[in-house]
Formats: structure tokens, C-alpha cells, sequence
């Protein structure tokens, strides 16, 4: 079995080696991955710059762009890798991606390039003190029984502060992030801006990942890569 393995966080995080270390008694595990930490990425391909891949060691390489070229390279790449990967995993990410973050995560848009493959994909998250070993072989014990459902999925998955081992599947939540601009000024007298706020906070939202997290479970995600929203085609055939 060949596992290719990702993320956002760069090559040489914690998370990932971890990772490797779990998943490698189910195969050959690969890792592409960026060469620099890559957050808040989403799903973007480096279209207009050329892109370069080291190989840092046997089985690891990385790439000096963002998550979903790791995957793109990797897939296509004649040198990279031996066939098509059985399973792609991204993570064990460094930070949560809950509710919307599943459209600005880098974690869960390498999953998804896989996805988008027919390939099976599960995109990993830990809170900030989780057991990073004990969360990377919980994702081996569920990566092989999506292997063994031969249907490809594209799952995500997060583990809350103070995990024991509780797992349940949920839907995707909403969390509200402090929204702002912060106007400063160089040395040269020239504005500059930082984006987005440190804060973040979530309501009560029976059955989602959120209220998963509140609980201290790790949820289970299923993801959908057609987003048409089919309930709302008949309004818009009236608008035109």
C-alpha cells in the first residue's frame, strides 16, 4: 500500500513525522509537503511561478508551495512516487479546522486535492496539548477501515483539548472569528495591514463539530466535493 502524506504546517513539523510514524505499518508512507509553513491557504495552486521540490530525505520531499501543489505535484511528478497512492492524509495539523475553516484550511484542501481524484483522503487536526501519537494512530485505525469500505471519502477530522479517546461522527459547524484591519505604518512612513483577529468563538450547535469539541470528542467529518446547493436550483431558474 502506498500512503501519501501532507500539510500545511511545513515538512519537518511534529504532527507530520508523527503521523508518518503511525500510518507506516500500513505501507510505503511519502511525504510531500511545503518547505514553509502554509495556513490559511485554501485550496490556491501556484500558477504563475515555478515551483521546486527537494528532496530532503528518502521518502520525504518538499515543495516551496502550498498544500494542494504538494498534492498535485505529487500525483503527477514522474519521479515522486511509484504509483497512484491508495490514501492521501494531511496532517496531524497544528490548530483546529472546525466549521468554516474547512474553506481557508490548507490541511483539508490537500485532502481535497486527493479527493477530487476518486482518491480516499482524510484531513487531521489536534487542539494545541492533544497526544499527537495517540491522535495519529487513532487516523490509522480509521484510515484503514475507510480503505476497507473501497468507497473513497473525504473525511475530516479534529480532536478537541483534553481528548481520552471518544470519537463521533458530526457535521460541520460555524465558528465566528474577530474581523478586522489593522492599519500600521512602516519606518518609512508607508501603510501596511494585518488581517483577521486572534479571537474566536462558537454558540451551542447540537450535532456539530463544534459541539463535538465543547464535549472533548473528536469529530468525524464527511465532506462533500459537489457544492451545488440543489435545494435552491428551482429559485434560481426564476432569476433568469
Amino acid at each position: 500500500m502506498l500512503i501519501l502524506l501532507a500539510n500545511d504546517d511545513g515538512f519537518g513539523r511534529r504532527g507530520i513525522r508523527a503521523m508518518q510514524a503511525a500510518l507506516a505499518a500500513m505501507g510505503e508512507v511519502i511525504i510531500v509537503a511545503p518547505e514553509l509553513e502554509q495556513s490559511a491557504t485554501s485550496h490556491s495552486l501556484s500558477l504563475h511561478r515555478p515551483l521546486r521540490v527537494r528532496k530532503v530525505e528518502e521518502r520525504v520531499y518538499a515543495i516551496d508551495g502550498t498544500p494542494a501543489d504538494c498534492i498535485y505535484v505529487a500525483l503527477h511528478h514522474p519521479k515522486i512516487l511509484p504509483h497512484r497512492p491508495d490514501l492521501v492524509v494531511s496532517g496531524l495539523n497544528h490548530g483546529l479546522n472546525l466549521g468554516q475553516d474547512v474553506f481557508y484550511s490548507g490541511t483539508v484542501a490537500a485532502a481535497r486535492e486527493a479527493a477530487l481524484r476518486g482518491i480516499p483522503a482524510i484531513a487531521a487536526s489536534a487542539a494545541r496539548g492533544v497526544d499527537r501519537e495517540l491522535a495519529c494512530g487513532a487516523i490509522a485505525e480509521l484510515a484503514k477501515r475507510l480503505l476497507a469500505a473501497k468507497k473513497p471519502m473525504l473525511l475530516n477530522v479534529n480532536f478537541p483539548p483534553n481528548w481520552a479517546g471518544a470519537m463521533r461522527v458530526a457535521r460541520v459547524g460555524f465558528r465566528a472569528y474577530e474581523e478586522l484591519v489593522d492599519l500600521r505604518k512602516d519606518p518609512r512612513g508607508r501603510d501596511y495591514l494585518w488581517i483577521g483577529g486572534s479571537g474566536v468563538h462558537h454558540d451551542p450547535d447540537p450535532g456539530s463539530d463544534t459541539a463535538a469539541h465543547d464535549e472533548g470528542v473528536a469529530s468525524v467529518t464527511p465532506l462533500r466535493l459537489d457544492l451545488t446547493a440543489e435545494a435552491e436550483l428551482e429559485r434560481a431558474a426564476e432569476l433568469i
